[in-house]
């Protein structure tokens, strides 16, 4: 099975499949139409020497630059050599991938200019594992992801590098191995490759997806901390949160019911509090409001994913060109600033009930850090700290990146979006949070293995896959490995899997 590419419709799920899971793609017959006719209007324009914006006149602060019939020939291979200027380590392939798609839905909604070898060629790539080599820093977030895109544009010209079945080869060798002809660049077509926050949507659209699973976990690690401290889970009612009308909160709170269902705690047999510690009974409500802002972004995403994110925008029905800001990475950026906001939120409420499993003072009879032997053996107590270390690094990453302009250009881009900052450091801040979720549910099943009584299927499930992977800690030991397999572990979704099989989908 393929996806489409028609221009609308691309979801966050369809970028994961293209993405990460290497599904096929064709471009539909409609909108490989639309890219013809728009490009038929934009050589009528060239033909007739009206100036266009960097088409036959320079970019940025060269926009006013009028160019030659034969500077306009060769123009577009020097505007990719010199926005191919980014930094340091290379983008995961699926980041890559992610945002090639992106860019050939931008050019099926028919207003790019750009000659159909373009996008064809972009498609091609993606059917036949040719990612280019793109160096994740250099994008200011507008006149879109210009560095990054423009390494994916070299290999349009044979030039660059790119992975292809695993080796990190030339462009033109993996270009040539895959069976790629070179289409090369003419008139319009290296700007309208790379002239739209396509990383940072690309990257956003599977953080989004990610985040969404996370978030889930962390309705598993709170049911199962809930459960260890004996908790009162009325606040879990639907009634309290349909009152409020939040439905992020509504969900959320009818996920870690479900995961209880079937507990002891729920008949009265087990003596509990009147009324337990926020981090216990406003679950609903923070998790609730990271699923609210996450719903929001993928909004805002989608939008931009199906949207024409060019400059400038040709309008072939008008015959019309409109040159402006539709690059622009602030749509994207300030959402996803919030995103990462909720999950070190999240991670913090993660972190509070992870510390009352430790502190014999909270814990309702546990022992102190969940030891056998308290005193001799610490126990999880320098579990703790690693969720803080963690968690203090998510708040300094949480500092808002979409308000960090600075101006570029000689002041003609005298705001910008720092999008790619928002993604990168969103990556950073969800790597964390898979290990300090991790923590939490480790001190829970530690927890859930010394009280004895019966748990909910979903909490009884979730404990059992942990097992697998994490002994009970009866005696003390380095617990780095637990740690980093637990982050492994969440990371993986096998918990996830397990609980959604056995109770359902947690949506």
């Amino acid at each position: 099975m393929s996806y489409i590419v028609k221009g609308t419709g691309l979801t966050v799920e369809d970028v994961v499949k293209v993405a990460r899971f290497n599904e096929k793609v064709e471009l539909h017959p409609e909108a490989l139409e639309r890219i013809k006719v728009c490009r038929a209007m934009v050589e009528r324009k060239i033909a007739a020497n009206e100036t266009m914006y960097g088409i036959n006149t320079g970019i940025g602060e060269f926009s006013e630059t009028k160019l030659t019939d034969e500077q306009t020939k060769e123009f577009q291979k020097y505007l990719i050599y010199n926005h191919a200027a980014g930094i340091g380590d290379p983008a995961p392939i699926e980041y890559v991938r992610a945002a090639m798609l992106g860019r050939t839905n931008v050019h099926a909604k028919g207003h790019s200019g750009i000659r159909p070898e373009i996008t064809l060629t972009l498609i091609e790539m993606l059917n036949k594992g040719v990612t280019p080599f793109v160096c994740q820093k250099g994008s200011v977030g507008a006149s879109g992801d210009l560095a990054p895109m423009a390494q994916i544009a070299l290999l349009l010209m044979g030039e660059g590098k790119a992975y292809y079945k695993g080796e990190l080869l030339s462009g033109k060798e993996a270009m040539d191995k895959a069976g790629i002809p070179i289409p090369g660049l003419e008139a319009r077509d290296g700007l309208g490759t790379i002239n739209g926050s396509n990383v940072l949507t690309a990257m956003s659209a599977l953080l989004i997806y990610d985040t969404n699973r996370w978030l889930k976990h962390a309705e598993i690690a709170a049911a199962m901390s809930l459960e260890a401290l004996k908790a009162n889970l009325k606040p879990y009612s639907s009634q309290i949160h349909e009152l409020r009308g939040f439905p992020g909160a509504v969900r959320s709170a009818k996920s870690i019911r479900d995961i209880v269902a079937g507990s002891e705690l729920l008949t009265g047999k087990i003596k509990i509090k009147v009324q337990d510690a926020y981090s216990m009974r406003s679950t609903p409500q923070v998790i609730g409001a990271a699923h609210d802002a996450l719903a929001h972004a993928r909004k805002q995403v989608e939008i931009e994913l199906n949207g024409v994110g060019d400059n400038p925008i040709f309008i072939p029905e008008e015959d019309l060109t409109l040159s402006g800001a539709n690059f622009q990475g602030t749509p994207v950026a300030l959402p996803m600033d919030m995103v990462g906001n909720a999950i070190t939120m999240v991670s913090v409420l993660s972190e509070r009930r992870m510390n009352r499993l430790n502190n014999p003072a909270l814990s309702v009879g546990l022992p102190p850090f969940l030891a056998k032997n308290p005193g001799f053996f610490s126990g999880l107590m320098l579990s703790q700290y690693t969720a803080d270390h963690l968690i203090v690094e998510q708040k300094v990453l949480s500092t808002p990146a979409s308000i960090q302009s600075i101006p570029a250009a000689a002041d003609q881009e005298d705001f910008v979006s720092m999008g790619m900052n928002v993604a990168i450091k969103n990556g950073q801040i969800l790597e964390n949070a898979y290990g300090v979720v991790g923590i939490e549910m480790m001190a829970a099943a530690q927890a859930l293995d010394l009280r004895d009584f019966k748990f909910g299927k979903g909490t009884t499930k979730a404990k059992e896959i942990i097992r697998k992977h994490v002994d009970f800690l009866e005696i003390d030991r380095p617990l780095y490995s637990d740690h980093t397999t637990m982050q492994k572990l969440v990371k993986s979704g096998e918990i996830l899997e397990a609980v959604e099989k056995e109770i359902g989908s947690l949506e």
